[in-house]
């Protein structure tokens, strides 16, 4: 089962003053910045989602937290695993499988050609919308079968009140 985010737009910071970690506001590049962390409960609050779901993402090798505490126990979110939960909500609300999702955070984190990584993010999106524009066709034959049913019950509806 996938986690759904709860709210409508699950890759924006829903609290501006959380975005440093714990409350903390840091300046971009800055080193409180780099070092910030995340707790779970930050995530989950930020962008309107479940501590379920951050684990699910976790599971699927998407978020990578460090531990702490007695035995390993508590999460401790990097500034990275912020950003990767960010552009992987992002890519759900485009529709996305987390397969691509993955494929795409893994492509922009390693040093390669810019122009390449564009090119392939370019593939993946003309292949979704092909897919997505064939469940829209789909969705309007159905729909047209659905009225001619309809009109077929209401005429011989119509005909039992007259016989």
């Amino acid at each position: 089962m996938s986690p759904r985010a709860r709210g409508p737009r699950a890759d924006r910071p829903a609290d501006p003053a959380r975005s440093a970690g714990r409350g903390r506001r840091a300046a971009p590049g800055s080193a409180a910045a780099r070092e910030a962390t995340y707790s779970i409960t930050d995530l989950a609050r930020e962008f309107d989602i479940t501590p379920r779901a951050i684990r699910f993402y976790e599971d699927q090798g998407i978020l990578a937290p460090a531990r702490e505490g007695a035995g390993g126990l508590r999460r401790v979110y990097a500034p990275r695993d912020r950003t990767r939960l960010k552009l992987t909500l992002r890519g759900k609300r485009l529709g996305l499988s987390l397969l691509q999702i993955r494929e795409l955070i893994d492509m922009y984190e390693s040093p390669k050609d810019a122009a390449a990584q564009a090119r392939r993010f370019l593939k993946v999106l003309e292949q979704h919308r092909a897919a997505l524009e064939q469940q829209r066709e789909d969705i309007e034959v159905t729909l047209a079968e659905i009225v001619q049913h309809e009109a077929e019950c209401r005429r011989l509806l119509g005909r039992g009140r007259d016989g």
